[in-house]
């Protein structure tokens, strides 16, 4: 019976770790994805696979592509393409290292990292701007249908980096019109300007419906601190229509968000079915 990762739908977690990583020029991958698709799945690890990944064993599949670049009036989004894609999940940052460090190994030398961050659980959820993150998540069987086609899901992955000293520096009110909800309660402001965060990813407002699972977590380190931006979908249709339109490339309006933080990497990524308890490869020919 072909199923999802379970790590996608269960809870965020109160600790996790990011790794991107790219493949090795002269490396062949499969002997590596092959080794992956024996290990017994589980929440604790979600894997994710690139376009260029799966084009370099020979491969395609039809709605995966790589990260669009976006330029928006007075903002950027940029493009920072991996191949492929984990998310350690769990309660013990000791043992998430233990596993990260041994999963590299494994994974080398096929496969080198490029990026790595530590997540974590803020409070009931919240980003570290102080408001509930992924309020509008759909939930039960809703989820199911945003996140999964026929088991598979796919992945948009971005670093956002907050300037919470700015973004402190407003007054209470700016800031709820900024997000577009109260921070004391959540509430959703009836008369929250145009350009509210809110507004612009309104995900019954867009034609078709634009629904997707966040998984996001907030992070902080020697290079900033900020969000780890992470959207399941079906496609990646819901997710770039979002961002097109917080971009300020549908209507000329820029999401209000970019007043204090900013996108820095952006990556797609193809999460596989498991069958039988393991990654399940066949539709790339493993």
């Amino acid at each position: 019976m072909t199923q999802s990762q379970p790590g996608i739908l269960a809870p965020v977690p109160a600790q996790a770790r990011f790794i991107e990583l790219r493949a090795v020029p002269g490396e062949n991958p499969a002997p590596v994805l092959k080794m992956l698709a024996k290990r017994p799945v589980s929440d604790a690890l979600v894997i994710g696979l690139g376009a260029g990944l799966v084009q370099g064993v020979g491969q395609s599949l039809e709605e995966l592509h790589a990260f669009r670049a976006l330029t928006g009036p007075g903002c950027e989004v940029p493009a920072t393409q991996a191949d492929l894609w984990l998310w350690l999940r769990g309660d013990d940052a000791g043992q998430i290292a233990h596993d990260a460090r041994v999963l590299l190994q494994d994974l080398a030398p096929a496969f080198v990292p490029v990026d790595q961050t530590n997540g974590f659980k803020y409070k009931t959820g919240l980003d570290l701007s102080g408001y509930q993150d992924g309020t509008e998540n759909p939930e039960g069987a809703a989820a199911e249908a945003a996140a999964f086609a026929a088991g598979s899901s796919f992945v948009s992955v971005q670093k956002w980096v907050h300037d919470l000293a700015r973004f402190d520096s407003f007054p209470l009110q700016t800031r709820d019109n900024i997000i577009g909800r109260r921070a004391s309660d959540d509430v959703e402001l009836t008369d929250a300007p145009i350009d509210a965060h809110v507004k612009r990813t309104a995900q019954e407002s867009f034609e078709p419906e634009a629904f997707v699972v966040r998984r996001s977590m907030p992070w902080s380190d020697t290079r900033g601190e900020g969000l780890q931006f992470v959207a399941f979908g079906s496609s990646f249709y819901a997710f770039e229509v979002q961002m097109r339109r917080m971009a300020g490339l549908e209507d000329g309006i820029l999401d209000a968000l970019f007043r204090f933080s900013r996108p820095v990497s952006g990556s797609n990524f193809w999460c596989p079915p498991v069958k039988d308890g393991r990654l399940d490869l066949s539709l790339i020919g493993m």
